[in-house]
């Protein structure tokens, strides 16, 4: 391992959490890297799953009903909403940070900010104070959201250089994916604290919070970076083509904003998640008013289960199908496959054909998923990897835009025809219709990215300096 010279002329040993004592030594297996990231994806995933406790939130002090002192789940709504804003917040502006102190310290630093989170609004429950678990929750824990879900990302597209898509895939798919051991196990845990005075959520808090700490401490302690000069034995870099839009060259974090394809890459993940956050969130009320009196409310909550399948999936599937066919293709498959399937939606439903209707929505949500996954080895494509971990973390900002307008279409377009008069069934057509524009019109960004423009590549005396 090499040394650090002090201004002095002493050598000394960098520090545990240095990025360079991330730097992995001959003989390390690059195999060993996507376990690390899914420790700490596997964890952070768990906030597709904080629904479940926002039933036994509104009974603390009720205990068996909700009491006149407790909190309504409006007032609870917003824990999740800040989470998903500080992770975005995070992710955008700690991406520099990242860059410079390597993936090891921002691991731990979100393991500590997630693992905290949970800590401080079990106390926010004990004393019944909401204000800290918006500080908990969605402040510090949505902190470590946002650090966690970024931070194994450039350290992955480093060791994969042949297998981008398929190494951020593989990770991207953990956070998926951890809501479906988040779930189950937060309902046991609660089941197992209940007691007469207790209703089990705050000593639940404490024990993922720990628990989470544990595994995400892991996966920080077992990360490593290829040497600047590594590549997989036998891999030759690609040559730069029209048709493989794959840079040899690196854009520094702060020009690529400067550059458009930031913005339309941007725009092209705002539109694919828009297209189908909106509906993940209403997916159960949806195939019950579309198939009134057919589909029950436990056959609804089966769907729901299997769309998280399919958006957990496809995070891996079409991302590892990037390496092959493309990310930019990946994309126009998506927007167009996407567009004909809502447009073919309404009429299933119509026609009472549950097992198209839900085809469809699993193929779409698969792509959704794909969209979070695929997006990190596009920049890389685009940008090089000197910085990307920073780029998507920039990039975030159209999740946390989308978060709020797939929502806002869904509910509202539905609240306003229903309020006019459309029946329950067919308040989704026009919906759908509108996601099938926005399909159409991010195909049309996807068409517009082109090679980085060379003026904004950095040097080679830039990218030994770092800067």
């Amino acid at each position: 391992m090499s040394s650090i010279t002090e201004p002095g002329g002493n050598a000394r040993s960098p520090s545990f959490f240095s990025k360079q004592a991330t730097i992995a030594q001959p003989g390390f297996s690059r195999w060993m890297v996507p376990p690390a990231a899914l420790a700490v994806h596997l964890c952070i995933g768990q906030a597709y799953a904080f629904s479940v406790f926002n039933g036994p939130l509104t009974k603390v002090i009720g205990i068996s009903q909700s009491a006149p002192d407790d909190w309504s789940l409006t007032t609870l709504g917003w824990i999740f909403s800040l989470a998903i804003v500080f992770l975005g917040l995070s992710a955008a502006f700690a991406g520099k940070w990242l860059e410079k102190v390597g993936p090891r310290r921002t691991m731990f630093t979100a393991a500590c900010c997630f693992g905290g989170g949970f800590i401080v609004s079990a106390i926010g429950v004990w004393t019944h104070q909401i204000v800290l678990l918006y500080l908990g929750y969605g402040v510090i824990g949505g902190i470590g959201l946002g650090l966690g879900y970024v931070s194994p990302v450039s350290t992955l597209i480093r060791w994969f250089p042949d297998r981008r898509g398929m190494a951020t895939g593989m990770a991207i798919m953990g956070f998926g994916g951890g809501a479906m051991i988040a779930a189950p196990l937060s309902v046991a845990l609660m089941n197992h604290f209940k007691s007469a005075t207790s209703i089990g959520v705050a000593e639940t808090f404490v024990v993922l919070g720990i628990a989470y700490f544990i595994s995400m401490s892991i996966g920080a302690l077992a990360i490593r970076i290829p040497r600047a000069d590594w590549k997989p034995a036998g891999w030759t870099p690609p040559v730069e083509t029209k048709q493989k839009m794959i840079t040899r060259n690196h854009v520094h974090i702060d020009q690529a904003l400067k550059t458009p394809q930031f913005y339309l890459i941007w725009l092209v993940l705002f539109l694919n998640v828009t297209a189908g956050i909106g509906i993940l969130g209403q997916a159960s009320v949806m195939i019950q008013e579309s198939f009134k009196n057919t589909v029950s409310a436990a056959a609804a909550a089966g769907f729901v289960g299997l769309l998280s399948l399919f958006n957990m999936g496809g995070r891996f599937v079409w991302a590892s199908a990037s390496d092959y066919v493309g990310r930019k293709n990946t994309y126009y498959i998506f927007f167009a496959l996407g567009a004909v399937l809502y447009w073919l939606v309404p009429t299933f439903a119509s026609a009472g054909n549950i097992a198209f209707f839900v085809l469809c929505y699993c193929v779409i949500l698969s792509m959704y998923g794909g969209g979070f996954s695929t997006v990190p080895a596009y920049l890389a494509d685009m940008f090089g990897t000197a910085f990307v971990g920073g780029i998507h973390g920039r990039l975030l900002t159209a999740w946390a835009a989308a978060g709020v307008a797939g929502p806002v279409l869904v509910n509202y377009i539905r609240a306003y025809q229903v309020a006019n008069g459309v029946a329950k069934a067919d308040a989704y057509t026009m919906t759908v219709h509108i996601m099938t524009v926005l399909l159409v019109i991010g195909f049309i960004c996807n068409l517009l990215v082109k090679h980085v423009h060379e003026k904004h590549h950095m040097t080679e005396a830039q990218l030994a300096a770092g800067n």
